[in-house]
């Protein structure tokens, strides 16, 4: 299925990763465009998920002090007292 599309300034990369031989054409170079978004926006879709199970947490209560996190950490992670990281 041929699809007619306007790429604008984004036409002269294209054109340029085909002519360097990375792609072997200008439908190869937008899958893998697409591809790339398809990964990037289902990354998103599970920081989301995660951001709003985090505020839900939040929200009904369900939260550590933060001393009480950061404590745990440094003990988990052997790090200092006087060591300014968390």
């Amino acid at each position: 299925m041929a699809h007619s599309v306007e790429l604008g300034n984004l036409e002269a990369v294209v054109n340029r990763l085909v002519e360097s031989g990375r792609y072997n054409s200008k439908s190869e170079v937008l899958r893998e465009g697409v591809r790339l978004l398809d990964e990037r926006e289902t990354r998103l879709a599970v920081l989301d998920a995660a951001l709003a199970r985090g505020l839900a947490d939040a929200d009904a209560g369900r939260v550590l002090a933060a001393e009480d996190v950061f404590a745990e950490l440094k003990h988990r992670y052997g790090a200092s007292s006087d060591d300014p990281r968390p």
